[in-house]
């Protein structure tokens, strides 16, 4: 069975980081971007199975980015599933995420069970 690839998009190296080793156990394919210009780039080139976006990045954050996402011409592109990482959830609703097209979100510091069971629910 081919492994599912993530795209994370987090400025963050130790997240980043700390995020890639736990997916690989789970023998996930690893894509990493520091921002939403990035996540774009990449995705011009790439196809991915979900897209951990952190909110707070440079250049272009995780909602302009998924807003940005939802509005590709490539179909199954627009419809990747898309897990918001935020250090300030209290900041959005559940809506505000939905509405620029957010499957789901989960807070900093990361619950690693928690992610790895989103990224598997989204993904299967």
């Amino acid at each position: 069975m081919e492994s599912k690839k993530v795209l994370i998009a987090e400025d963050s190296s130790v997240i980043q980081n700390l995020t890639r080793r736990i997916l690989q156990i789970q023998n996930y394919q690893i894509f990493s971007a520091k921002n939403g210009k990035r996540v774009l780039e990449m995705l011009e080139k790439e196809d991915f199975d979900i897209i951990l976006m952190d909110i707070n990045m440079p250049q272009m954050d995780g909602m302009e980015c998924a807003q940005k996402i939802r509005a590709l011409d490539d179909a199954n592109k627009a419809q990747i599933p898309i897990v918001a990482i935020t250090g300030n959830a209290q900041n959005y609703t559940l809506e505000d995420f939905n509405n620029v097209g957010i499957n789901d979100y989960l807070q900093k510091p990361l619950n690693f069970d928690i992610l790895v069971e989103t990224v598997k629910n989204l993904t299967s």
